[in-house]
């Protein structure tokens, strides 16, 4: 039975429903009610309070947990009702030869009274047991969430792949003012075991390299308030402004953490600024993910945005097929798809990776494999990046993007 057909039967039936357990309510976290300081306590991913009122069959009214819409609501993992739901997915996947998982903002999983319901070390726990179902059935775990850094630290250690959202805040704030301090720092603590973005289907996060937000000490973030509040700023400078209007509470489905804007515009269609961004992520430990308006070098569609209202479809271009096949000839593109080559290909990105020493205006980065070497070196204050590889033949190769 599918999870519809299961609130099915709960909206019929009410408390008297099997699976009344399998849905997470206000009462069943707050059992003797919330107080307002109770309320205020959990953390948001955007504005309002994650509850949902729902009038059953029976008459029964319900405040449903419901964290991001009220078209989504929230399960109690716990709970063997939720247990029993989600091993049969992992039972489904293992018997179709799903080999990977992505658990979607588990960060919000656990939920407790009194506290900000947001990767508490029971959250962190529920993770790693779930990666060891996972496991036990030969199913990788990828965890999804924008957090702290240090979190992400954390997860990457209890599952098989984390997403590097920090990354692409850092390549823009390192392109945008001439530091790489900030990127580099981040480099020689983050987590091997990561699929690196740019940019995907949500926007740029900028959560994942600020002060802990969920933590009322603020401990500080990879950047300091005044810089992200500029790379902010900067974004929607060179967007001429067309991601101010698809952030924030100037467009519907908001987040607090994220601005949305295609990456390429971000840093205002400048080809150049867009390749060495994308050398960086291709020269960094992990898997290169790379999101499909990022391999067009899309545009903000301004059009859809106005037509739905939801920001972050200024991301979410629908190609026709002649379009793929045009955008496919720009030269832009052209050289993004040999820097997807380059790394699917060379066999330097099988050995040792290190970030070499560098001004700070400038980031270098080298793996080497036996004979075969590849290194980037980019000079943020122009941005310009060059690509030394070892040939085959002995040769070298020099790609200037």
């Amino acid at each position: 039975m599918c999870i519809r057909d299961r609130f099915k039967d709960y909206a019929a039936k009410g408390a008297a429903s099997a699976y009344a357990g399998l849905f997470l309510t206000h009462a069943s976290v707050f059992p003797q009610g919330a107080t307002q300081q109770d309320l205020l306590a959990i953390y948001r991913p955007r504005p309002g309070l994650p509850f949902t009122v729902a009038t059953l069959a029976t008459g029964e009214r319900e405040l449903l947990w419901t964290t991001f819409t009220p078209q989504q609501l929230d399960i109690d993992v716990h709970h063997p009702q939720g247990q029993a739901y989600l091993h049969n997915i992992l039972d489904t996947f293992a018997a179709n030869g799903i080999r990977m998982v992505r658990l979607d903002a588990v960060g919000y999983a656990i939920k407790r009274a009194g506290r900000n319901c947001f990767m508490m070390p029971e959250t962190f726990e529920f993770i790693a047991e779930f990666a060891a179902a996972a496991r036990a059935r030969h199913i990788e775990v990828l965890v999804e969430v924008h957090a702290y850094y240090r979190r992400q630290i954390e997860i990457a250690a209890k599952v098989d792949w984390v997403y590097d959202f920090a990354l692409p805040p850092l390549v823009l704030h390192a392109l945008f003012f001439a530091q790489s301090g900030p990127l580099k720092r981040w480099v020689a603590v983050r987590p091997n075991n990561a699929l690196t973005v740019l940019d995907t289907h949500d926007g740029i996060g900028i959560i994942d390299i600020g002060a802990d937000a969920a933590d009322r000490q603020g401990s500080p973030g990879l950047v300091p308030p005044e810089e992200l509040d500029a790379l902010v700023e900067q974004i929607h400078a060179n967007s001429g402004g067309q991601s101010r209007k698809a952030t924030g509470a100037a467009a519907s489905n908001l987040d607090l953490y994220q601005v949305n804007c295609t990456f390429y515009d971000a840093l205002g269609g400048d080809d150049s600024a867009y390749l060495a961004a994308r050398a960086i992520q291709f020269f960094l430990p992990g898997v290169p993910q790379v999101y499909y308006v990022g391999l067009l070098a899309g545009r903000n569609d301004m059009s859809l945005l106005e037509r739905t209202g939801v920001g972050r479809d200024i991301n979410r271009h629908y190609y026709t097929p002649d379009e793929v096949t045009e955008q496919l000839e720009r030269p832009v593109v052209q050289s993004l798809c040999g820097l997807i080559r380059l790394r699917n290909q060379h066999p330097a990105f099988g050995g040792q990776f290190e970030c070499l020493e560098s001004a700070d205006e400038v980031l270098h980065l080298r793996w080497s494999h036996g004979v075969a070497w590849a290194q980037l070196q980019v000079n943020l204050r122009d941005r310009q990046a060059t690509i030394l590889c070892s040939e085959a033949d002995g040769g070298t190769r020099d790609l200037r993007l």
